[in-house]
């Protein structure tokens, strides 16, 4: 992969600027401004929660800076699945969701984990699909409709440190599927159709999550993302944090189909997401948004907002 370049552009270059939201953009970026420790954002941080004038407190804090490392932009979804569950195990709810056992071995990979009964004892919840357990992990968060009509919020805890793999395109380099043609819902009915080698097919991605019970979320908040707080529907994007300060404002322009041009703010990642140009939209709750989210895969492209002292340093070399 190509070294990262900056480039500094003006805020009458993004598409859609004016018309945008700006209020609704600083009130998410307010959320997570507290938790941004570099000394270089404490000024704007500290000022955001008193704006009166958003469109013009971004264009006088901030620079739009274009950050790419020769990688084409990519844009997908991501959202907070809903699904009944149980907290005991019966014929129906046979697929556990587990916190993170203390004594995991290290490197143990999904089909060690599920095979070997590795977390036994550490199971939170049962679901009824294996195909929606395996999707909850790559979602990371999720609501769990118990049989009382209560419902339990799931967050992210850990994962078994393996690196993450498409089924996706696992199904697509075995022939099973082209490219423009997979999505969670085929491979959602094909693993169905096809159990034991639905199995295996899932046993492909070695990436295991584990999750923690959030208790003190309210209904209306969103999952939390990477800076320990709820992230936003249609704010909140994750990203690479190698490339893309965590609490950073980022312009998006998707392309077509549904082109989105919007402010948003890093404040999640992902283990698909890397790279300068590549983000995870986050679309909201239950099977709605799931669809919105499983049907992104544009091109187009992202303007990460960094403040003016940082943007000038960076396209000057200086940091």
């Amino acid at each position: 992969m190509a070294k990262a370049t900056y480039h500094i552009c003006g805020f009458d270059g993004l598409n859609g600027w004016a018309a945008d939201d700006h209020r609704a953009a600083l009130d998410v970026f307010c959320k997570t401004a507290d938790r941004i420790t570099d000394p270089w954002w404490q000024a704007a941080c500290h000022l955001a929660p008193t704006s009166t004038d958003p469109r013009g407190f971004f264009e006088l804090y901030f620079r739009p800076v274009m950050i790419t490392d020769g990688q084409p932009m990519l844009f997908t979804g991501y959202f907070e699945p809903e699904l009944s569950g149980s907290r005991v195990a019966d014929a129906t709810f046979r697929y556990p969701v587990h916190a993170l056992p203390p004594d995991l071995p290290k490197g143990a990979t999904r089909r060690q984990i599920e095979e070997q009964h590795l977390a036994k004892g550490y199971e939170i919840v049962w679901l009824a699909d294996p195909v929606d357990a395996f999707f909850l992990q790559v979602q990371g968060s999720g609501r769990i409709r118990l049989p009382d009509g209560s419902v339990l919020r799931l967050g992210f805890a850990a994962k078994n440190g393996l690196p993450y793999t498409s089924v996706g395109k696992e199904l697509v380099a075995r022939g099973v599927v082209s490219a423009d043609q997979v999505s969670a819902a085929f491979i959602h009915d094909w693993v169905r159709q096809n159990p034991d080698a639905g199995r295996d097919l899932l046993w492909t991605n070695e990436s295991y999550v584990f999750f923690r019970e959030l208790a003190d979320l309210a209904t209306d908040d969103g999952p939390i993302g990477a800076m320990k707080r709820p992230v936003t529907a249609g704010r909140s994007i994750a990203v690479d944090p190698d490339h893309v300060p965590l609490g950073a404002p980022v312009w998006i322009e998707k392309d077509a189909p549904d082109p989105m041009t919007r402010l948003m703010v890093a404040q999640d990642t992902g283990s698909a997401i890397k790279g300068a140009q590549r983000a995870d939209i986050f679309f909201g709750t239950g099977a709605a948004a799931g669809t919105m989210a499983g049907g992104v895969k544009h091109g187009g492209r992202m303007v990460v907002l960094l403040p003016v002292a940082v943007a000038d340093r960076l396209v000057a070399g200086v940091i």
